[in-house]
């Protein structure tokens, strides 16, 4: 039998460790429910919620996403100052940023290749390197 998307959300955050509350499992069932991936930001969630008929204020969707990114089910990218997006795919991949459309996608890992990486200052390591490809129509 295959599990309906309530039941794929509920089963995401459990193992996360996150207790399934009712706009938890609603957020979580649009990120996840389908088992695909998807990019977020907080507003397009918070749309998506609203289409559904899922009672969340937007605070609710930030403060949701900040707890799926600490117990580690979301990968945050920030692609300027000020615009988040929010990956399911939290293993290392690249973006592909599309300016014109203000969309991220996934970029092909398997055609980057980092051959170098500056040391990191003393008595501290690198963390991670997100990698995020700008496009531009021309």
């Amino acid at each position: 039998m295959t599990p309906n998307s309530a039941e794929v959300a509920t089963g995401w955050l459990v193992n996360a460790g996150l207790r399934p509350t009712r706009q938890r499992v609603a957020l979580a069932e649009l990120l996840v429910g389908d088992g695909k991936h998807r990019h977020v930001t907080a507003e397009s969630l918070f749309d998506a919620a609203k289409t559904k008929g899922a009672p969340v204020s937007l605070a609710t969707v930030y403060n949701t996403l900040r707890a799926f990114c600490e117990a580690g089910v979301l990968q945050e990218i920030t692609v300027d100052g000020s615009k988040s997006y929010f990956d399911t795919n939290t293993h290392d991949h690249p973006h592909f940023f599309w300016e014109d459309e203000g969309r991220l996608t996934d970029a092909p890992s398997d055609q980057l290749v980092i051959q170098k990486l500056p040391t990191a200052p003393e008595g501290v390591e690198i963390a991670s390197v997100d990698v995020v490809i700008r496009l531009r129509r021309v």
